[in-house]
């Protein structure tokens, strides 16, 4: 797989869970793919202070990039 497939697959699972998040006054948006194994993405707005998420990003965020991109290792939210 291409880094360039690589990364849609990515964006293909945060526009999966993006109304979710949108729901809740939040987003995210793709940082970078390191590696082809580390997602660094950065959480938005009401997401930002939440209390919850860290469990937003392993369970719900993380589940969803490697359902799509079985290769990626870990998913990491870079503080604004």
């Amino acid at each position: 797989m291409t880094s360039e497939e690589l990364k849609q697959k990515v964006e293909d699972a945060l526009e999966e869970i993006r109304p979710f998040l949108q729901n809740d006054g939040g987003d995210i948006t793709l940082v970078d793919i390191e590696d082809d194994r580390l997602v660094k993405v950065r959480l938005e707005g009401n997401c930002v202070g939440c209390s919850v998420n860290q469990m937003t990003l392993k369970s719900g965020v993380e589940m969803t990039i490697k359902k799509h991109a079985p290769q990626i290792e870990e998913v990491v939210n870079l503080a604004v």
